[in-house]
C-alpha cells in the first residue's frame, strides 16, 4: 500500500497526459418514466432519481444525457453506448455494462459494486469521487481515462489495454493488472496504491520515487527475492 508522494503528470516529463472529456449538455428534456428498452435510443434526456433495477437496456444508446441519482441494481446495459453524457450519484450492484462504449463521459460520486465493464471501450472518461467495489475491466480498452478522488476496491484490469490513464488522488486497493498492457499510465498522484497481482505488467507506467521504495517488497516478491 502506497500513500501519495506528490509529483505531477502530463507533458514535460515524457509522460503523455490523459485528455479529459469536455461535456457540454444541451437543454435536456425530462425522461417521462417507464422501463428501459432493449436497443433504446435516448437523446438529450435527463434521468433523475429513476429506478432501473433489474431492467434490460442492452444495446441502448444514451447521447447528450444526464443520469442523476439513478438506481442500477442488476441493470442490463450490455453493449450500450454512453456518449457525451454525465452520470452523477448513480448507485447499484451488479450493473452489467459489458462490451459497452463510454466516450466523453463523466461519472461523478458513483456508489457501485461488482459493475461489469469487461470488454468495454472507455475513451475520454472521467471518474471523479465516489467508491466502486470489484470493478471488472478485464480485457477492456481504456484511452484518456482519469480516476480522480475516488476509491477503487479490488479493481480487475486483467488483460486490459490502458493508454494515457491517470490516477489522481485516487485510492487503488488490491488492483489486478495480470496480462494488462500499459502505455503512459501515471500512478504518481495516487492517494493510495496497492497491487494484488500483475506488478510484472507495469512496464509503460510511471510511479514516484517514494512509491518505488514503498513497493520494493512487492517487486522483490515478484522476482523471488527475499528481504531480511
Amino acid at each position: 500500500m502506497v500513500r501519495r508522494a506528490g509529483g505531477t503528470g502530463g507533458s514535460g516529463d515524457g509522460v503523455k497526459g490523459a485528455r479529459r472529456p469536455e461535456v457540454r449538455l444541451p437543454v435536456l428534456e425530462p425522461f417521462r418514466g417507464g422501463e428501459l428498452a432493449v436497443d433504446g435510443d435516448y437523446d438529450g434526456l435527463e434521468f433523475r432519481d429513476a429506478d432501473f433495477a433489474g431492467q434490460d437496456g442492452g444495446g441502448a444508446r444514451f447521447m447528450d444525457c444526464a443520469l442523476t441519482g439513478c438506481v442500477l441494481d442488476e441493470t442490463g446495459l450490455h453493449h450500450a453506448r454512453l456518449l457525451d453524457s454525465v452520470l452523477t450519484g448513480i448507485r447499484g450492484v451488479g450493473t452489467n455494462l459489458a462490451e459497452s462504449t463510454l466516450r466523453d463521459v463523466e461519472l461523478v460520486d458513483a456508489r457501485l459494486g461488482g459493475v461489469q465493464l469487461h470488454g468495454a471501450v472507455l475513451e475520454r472518461v472521467l471518474v471523479r469521487g465516489g467508491k466502486i467495489d470489484y470493478l471488472n475491466l478485464r480485457k477492456a480498452k481504456l484511452k484518456d481515462v482519469v480516476f480522480e478522488g475516488c476509491v477503487l476496491v479490488e479493481p480487475d484490469f486483467g488483460g486490459a489495454v490502458l493508454e494515457r490513464v491517470e490516477f489522481v488522488d485516487c485510492s487503488l486497493k488490491g488492483a489486478d493488472f495480470s496480462a494488462a498492457s500499459l502505455r503512459d499510465v501515471d500512478f504518481r498522484r495516487a492517494a493510495e496504491l496497492g497491487f494484488a497481482r500483475g506488478v510484472d505488467r507495469l512496464a509503460g507506467a510511471v510511479i514516484s520515487p517514494v512509491q518505488l521504495l514503498e513497493l520494493a517488497g512487492v517487486f522483490a516478491g515478484e522476482l523471488g527475492v527475499r528481504v531480511g
